[in-house]
């Protein structure tokens, strides 16, 4: 029976299990996520972090969600990711270059919190991917369980469906209709769902239905997707707080096209698991 260390980390309650895998590999890590990110028989996280080397960049994250399924991107878990490396010195560089599915991301220290540039947002609706026409995806309308949404599909390295509110998503029922939009066959890899009411030019208020791991208490991507598809409809300046159950994040769209986000990232606890025979 194989031991693993493993460190829990959270970034404003959107959690993840990190396991570090620069000298051994983890075995079948889809069927390790599905059994300890389970909060009742596991660990319990949103999302399972492996760090590998990289033969392009410092380091090189993989990520799994709670279901098994593997993505491209998390904002959240690539803060807790690189503070992770900072805080054992791993790596002395303010400024890390860390190779993900969706690219190379760029994780900077700013005094407590990590500033993570996220890139240019894709728009075009075959790169998000979403099956329709033209070449963007912004006021399509969805028939979901009779509710008639208007999405905004944005990518920050992986798919997101941004939905503005009327009113705080407070009592919005987004267990309902976030698995009914994530599944939709109109996403051929899934997608994120996010439920968002602009407060002001300067603040969103979001609730996140996270594919393949349900409702979390933040996703930094999809605070960067929602804040960019704010911005493309004129609801907001180019910088602005986005609130999550979790707590803050800062969203600039910079004048270089690159979405910068800004947020903490914290330690848990580490621990050992003693692996059996899992799948």
């Amino acid at each position: 029976m194989e031991k693993i260390n493993f460190v829990k980390m959270h970034g404003l309650g959107n959690d993840f299990i990190l396991i570090d895998c620069l000298k051994n590999d983890l075995p079948k890590p889809q069927e390790f996520a599905i059994h300890y990110c389970n909060r009742r028989f596991g660990i319990g996280a949103d999302q399972l972090l492996l760090l590998y080397p990289s033969q392009i960049a410092d380091f090189k994250m993989k990520i799994f969600n709670a279901d098994g399924s593997e993505v491209e991107m998390c904002g959240n878990g690539i803060r807790c990711f690189a503070k992770y490396i900072w805080d054992r010195g791993l790596s002395n560089k303010d400024v890390l270059e860390v190779e993900t599915l969706a690219g190379i991301i760029k994780p900077k220290k700013v005094g407590e919190l990590v500033q993570v540039d996220m890139g240019k947002p894709e728009f075009h609706p075959n790169k998000i991917p979403v099956d329709v026409e033209g070449d963007s995806a912004f006021d399509l309308m969805l028939e979901v369980s009779g509710w008639h949404a208007r999405i905004n599909c944005v990518s920050m390295g992986n798919p997101h469906a941004v939905i503005f509110l009327d009113e705080e998503p407070k009592n919005f029922a987004v267990t309902k209709y976030g698995p009914l939009i994530e599944n939709h066959p109109i996403f051929p890899k899934r997608t994120n769902v996010e439920f968002a009411y602009v407060k002001n030019s300067s603040e969103i208020v979001m609730r996140v239905w996270e594919r393949g791991a349900g409702e979390t208490l933040a996703c930094g991507t999809g605070a960067c997707a929602t804040a960019v598809a704010a911005m493309v409809k004129e609801f907001t300046n180019k910088k602005v707080t986005v609130h999550l159950l979790g707590g803050d994040l800062l969203i600039e769209w910079a004048a270089d096209g690159h979405v910068y986000m800004t947020g903490p990232a914290q330690e848990v606890f580490e621990g050992v698991v003693k692996v059996p025979q899992i799948g």
